[in-house]
């Protein structure tokens, strides 16, 4: 129960990959934090593989204060995260704040339209490296990569590793 205590918000949209959200959200609920799914509404999205997965709370109900890290899973669902104002300011104050940002895969492309990776050393899929560099961010190929409050991984297969990081990231 490294976590009892911390607050944690998920976000969600139609096509996410499902196991990027839901490994972390159980992960990080054994581990004792509360964990909330936030949506640019409350109402029920649909996962790349039509798994359904509802949203706890809307991105406007969102106070950064009220938590202590984000986590952006990846799938389609970033390009349309990334659209919404709201989220991309929350992702920015997160960082601002020194709260943990932490994303995987295509989730990438939130940070970076938060304007927050320049300098900074991170991961993700393959096909949005050219994005990141792009962005400013130096672009590593491995499984997790921690620069300051930013954590990043590049596929499902990284899960375990991006799970320990942010755990270990939060527990300190």
């Amino acid at each position: 129960m490294r976590l009892k205590g911390k607050k944690i918000v998920v976000l969600v949209e139609d096509y996410v990959e499902e196991i990027e959200l839901l490994y972390p959200r159980y992960r990080l609920i054994e581990e004792g934090a509360e964990v909330k799914v936030a949506g640019p509404e409350v109402k029920v999205f649909r996962g790349k593989n039509g798994y359904p997965i509802k949203a706890d709370i809307s991105f406007d109900e969102i106070s950064v204060e009220n938590f202590d890290a984000i986590v952006i899973p990846g799938g389609y669902a970033p390009d349309r995260i990334r659209r919404n104002k709201i989220a991309v300011e929350l992702t920015k104050k997160f960082y601002e704040s020194g709260k943990i940002v932490a994303f995987i895969c295509h989730a990438g492309w939130v940070p970076i339209s938060a304007g927050i990776l320049r300098g900074k050393k991170v991961t993700g899929f393959f096909s949005i490296k050219d994005d990141l560099v792009n962005a400013g961010a130096e672009y590593v190929d491995s499984e997790v990569v921690v620069d300051g409050n930013l954590v990043s991984s590049r596929v499902p297969d990284d899960l375990p590793a991006f799970c320990k990081a942010i755990i270990s990231a939060l527990s300190d």
